[in-house]
């Protein structure tokens, strides 16, 4: 996936499966999953930033498996953030 930033779009909030895992008193923004489940396969989108999990970005592969990219602190020559794509399995049970 190419990972591609509309920065004008972007709001910082914690996902349901943030909250569920860490902190279930906590009120949610928006469901991670919902949201894939409305994408099609091989695309991706950074309108919905994770605050807990440090997500960027919400994927979907082309076999429907959900990926966040998750901020590496890093920034590329241009100056934009680098993540690594990890699945929401992985980001959930770590």
């Amino acid at each position: 996936m190419d990972l591609q930033f509309n920065n004008d779009k972007i709001m910082a909030e914690f996902s349901k499966q943030w909250v569920e895992k860490n902190d279930p008193e906590m009120g949610w923004d928006f469901d991670i999953e919902a949201i894939a489940s409305e994408m099609p396969n091989s695309t991706m989108t950074n309108y919905y930033l994770c605050e807990g999990f440090g997500a960027v970005a919400i994927g979907k592969d082309e076999n429907a498996v959900i990926h966040l990219a998750i901020a590496t602190g890093n920034f590329n020559e241009e100056g934009e953030v680098e993540a690594e794509w990890k699945t929401l399995e992985e980001v959930i049970n770590g």
